[in-house]
């Protein structure tokens, strides 16, 4: 899944698509940010900027506006990953249909170079709950994702990313490990990965468990695009770390440290700076990038076993 670009274009050709309506913007080796509409005049006048742009589906799934007005200028001019946080691919129901719709819709009509999704579920009977919950990793569990998972690749055309959780406990009834439920995810569905290092670093220090053992074991050749993001540190009623995923503050030093052992490892893949809250200006979301493009270039032209890597 490492050439995920050209894999997107085979499977629109594959179903049919029409001429693209925007300009073939490669994205391999490229860091990105979250799109904020209120960064949109800095973007517009920051020529010289490289890199693509993450934003939400479900903030786009309306019929038009200044929303889609905004997106459409910077689809123009970059490469954009389409992120969903509302599918609830890990739910016990069937996928929402309208939603599905909606999502399909907006992959067609911003033919994005990424689409992604959470390894979570937020919906139950008629309950929608504003959160990413975490699974149980069980063969029926990967069996209910990996249809959902097969269900939304065929309604858009093309693979979809899967993201790894941010957790804050565990299932006494997970007979996987994650990495090991993620790998078999793939293998069943020809999905890829959404590889979050900020989440590997928030659930490692949860559950105490070392995060380069988790990132040693985790199906790196299937990862198409890489997330940081901040973190904010508190403690539990017994006065122990609590790592929470707030997207909210820069990316910290053990993450940096993370990512750079994954890019030495595998070479350089798309990677996103997630800012959801608490939004600085563009200036300081550009220099969290451009610290990334400087690790991400420091291994440009090599693949995992340090040969010549193909850009998309």
């Amino acid at each position: 899944m490492r050439d995920f670009a050209t894999a997107s274009k085979a499977a629109d050709k594959a179903g049919g698509a029409g001429a693209p309506r925007f300009p073939d913007h490669a994205v391999a080796g490229l860091a990105g940010t979250s799109f904020k509409h209120e960064h949109l005049a800095a973007i517009i006048a920051d020529d010289g900027r490289r890199g693509f742009f993450e934003v939400h589906a479900e903030n786009y799934m309306g019929a038009g506006g200044p929303p889609h007005d905004a997106l459409t200028r910077i689809r123009r001019e970059h490469p954009v990953s389409l992120h969903g946080v509302c599918m609830s691919i890990g739910g016990p129901q069937p996928l929402d249909k309208a939603h599905l719709a909606c999502f399909r819709e907006l992959v067609a009509r911003y033919e994005p170079a990424l689409v992604s999704e959470h390894l979570a579920w937020s919906t139950h009977e008629t309950a929608f709950f504003n959160d990413l919950l975490p699974l149980p990793y069980t063969p029926e569990t990967l069996a209910r994702v990996a249809a959902h998972v097969e269900e939304v690749q065929e309604a858009i055309g093309r693979p979809i990313l899967i993201e790894n959780p941010a957790t804050y406990l565990l299932f006494r009834e997970s007979t996987m490990s994650e990495t090991d439920f993620l790998g078999a995810l793939v293998a069943r569905t020809g999905c890829g990965l959404l590889l979050d290092v900020n989440n590997v670093f928030v659930s490692a220090t949860n559950h105490r468990f070392s995060a380069l053992d988790y990132l040693a074991d985790f199906p790196l050749a299937a990862v198409g695009e890489i997330h940081l993001a901040g973190h904010t540190e508190q403690a539990d009623d017994e006065g122990e770390p609590l790592i929470i995923d707030s997207h909210d503050r820069p990316v910290a030093d053990a993450v940096w440290t993370l990512f750079a052992t994954v890019i030495a490892r595998w070479g350089p893949v798309p990677t996103l700076i997630e800012w959801d809250s608490n939004i600085p200006d563009w200036p300081v979301l550009r220099r969290e990038a451009a610290a990334a493009q400087v690790i991400l270039d420091r291994h440009a032209g090599r693949d995992a076993a340090g040969g010549a890597h193909a850009a998309a």
